[in-house]
């Protein structure tokens, strides 16, 4: 049996020598996941603190630039310092952050800060990914990505109640400092489970540091133009950080220091159309951050609510991963199939569902039932297309295949997030504001959001024959 079509027991990643090698690995997501969701927890009690408002939307603007050049910049450390040092660096550099902003006297030193804090979680994330490859057999491979991918579920659940015990009690500034001990306990085992070398990539001399700029500036300009409450202004930055980015993509086709494989920017290839799909599912899913507000606003629910029924779409993406990580083979290539037509059919139903009044005791579990589904939809190809990107990776590029795979997941959440906030906006979000606004700003949103994992239904045939 070829190692593509074996299948692998749930248990075998925490049995033996795996156990702690799977817990140094997931360590790092979850050490940067959970920092992102105490963050946004605290920013109100910061600003009250320390000043800022105009300057608030910058703290994810900056940490998500930040996290993009990290994660682009990832698979060179690999090559040039080896797996343990370029993670135990990654480490020291997000301890560093973190003592930065707890330290902050004003905003402009907090957004030092996060910015250094987003270039160490850029980092921690795509050497999951990429070590996943380099520690692990073949067969374990979907298996550890699913471990992984959960720990997005484990920060969702633990980030806001760390970040609210904070908060409740004024004292922000320590609750940066409350994740040190988890980063100085991870390095001890990075120190003595992560290797030390790796096979080389053929990754080029030196840095693109041009390309790396195009990336960073397509970023800021989509995140700048969201900023705006004038669709003309969203529509400009949008398209000028399409224009960016498609001239960083020409660029990077003719560069010797390459960001991503050649075969990444054709949809034709197994590994074009991998990057599609799972870029497309992203999008889909950052529909979510106006999920709160038209809870709170069309159903009234309390905020604590309406924070944890967003966190369903996380459970569900982990509940499918564990469920489904193990497949091999046929099962395997249907679930990349199936993945993206849940999502979809998720995303239309809550374009139904949200504007309306939710009345009687079905409401809330069939609310709950869609929510979940977006996320699960996606949890249950998510694996599998990674473990596709892994085995579909050219020769002497595999760690630039598998970096890449962190560097397309942030710039979809920056492009939906962006792209949420036009829709919304022109759907009456804030003129005419309101239940009114947010009922009919609801219905556009997840129904023009249903598009983009529609395109992955598409893109997911080609990525699934191999």
């Amino acid at each position: 049996m070829s190692p593509s079509s074996e299948s692998s027991s749930p248990f075998e990643l925490v049995r033996g020598g795996n156990a702690l090698r799977s817990l140094a690995l997931a360590g790092g997501v979850a050490l940067h996941a959970i920092n992102v969701y105490v963050v946004t927890t605290i920013m109100p009690t910061i600003v009250r603190s320390i000043g800022g408002l105009a300057y608030y939307a910058w703290n994810t603007t900056l940490f998500v630039v930040a996290s993009i050049l990290g994660s682009a910049l990832s698979y060179r450390l690999i090559d040039r310092m080896g797996p343990r040092r370029a993670y135990l660096c990654a480490l020291a550099l997000f301890c560093t952050g973190s003592l930065l902003c707890s330290a902050a006297p004003a905003m402009w030193w907090l957004l030092v800060g996060r910015t250094v804090q987003g270039l160490a979680g850029g980092v921690l994330l795509a050497l999951s990914y990429a070590l996943i490859r380099l520690v692990y057999e073949p067969r374990l491979w979907s298996r550890a990505l699913a471990f992984v991918s959960a720990m997005w579920g484990v920060a969702t659940l633990s980030g806001p109640a760390l970040g609210g015990l904070f908060a409740s009690l004024g004292w922000w500034r320590p609750a940066f400092l409350s994740l040190l001990p988890v980063a100085g306990a991870l390095a001890v085992m990075v120190h003595r489970l992560v290797p030390a070398t790796a096979p080389a990539s053929s990754s080029g001399a030196g840095m693109p540091w041009g390309r790396l700029g195009l990336l960073a500036g397509s970023v800021l300009a989509i995140s700048v133009g969201s900023l705006s409450g004038h669709l003309a202004w969203n529509a400009a930055g949008l398209a000028m950080g399409l224009a960016l980015v498609a001239w960083m993509g020409r660029l990077d086709l003719r560069g010797a220091s390459p960001l991503m494989p050649a075969e990444a920017y054709s949809p034709r290839t197994v590994l074009g159309a991998c990057y599609i799909t799972m870029a497309m599912l992203v999008i889909g899913l950052t529909s979510e951050i106006f999920v709160p507000y038209f809870l709170q606003t069309i159903h009234g629910s309390t905020p604590l609510a309406a924070g944890y029924l967003t966190a369903v779409m996380a459970g569900g993406w982990t509940v499918a991963a564990l469920m489904f990580s193990g497949r091999a083979g046929r099962a395997a290539a249907r679930l990349m199939h199936d993945g993206p037509v849940v999502t979809t059919v998720a995303l239309a139903w809550l374009a139904i569902l949200m504007p309306g009044r939710l009345d009687g005791a079905w409401a809330f579990p069939v609310l709950c039932l869609v929510l979940g589904a977006v996320g699960f939809g996606i949890g249950m190809c998510w694996s599998h297309f990674v473990t596709r990107v892994f085995r579909s990776a050219p020769a002497g590029q595999e760690n630039l295949a598998s970096g890449a795979v962190t560097t397309i997941q942030l710039y979809a959440i920056a492009l939906g997030a962006a792209l949420a906030g036009m829709v919304a906006n022109a759907a009456g979000l804030a003129d005419p504001g309101g239940l009114e606004g947010a009922r009919t700003a609801a219905g556009w949103l997840f129904g023009v959001f249903a598009l983009a994992p529609a395109v992955a239904v598409w893109s997911a045939r080609r990525a699934a024959r191999s």
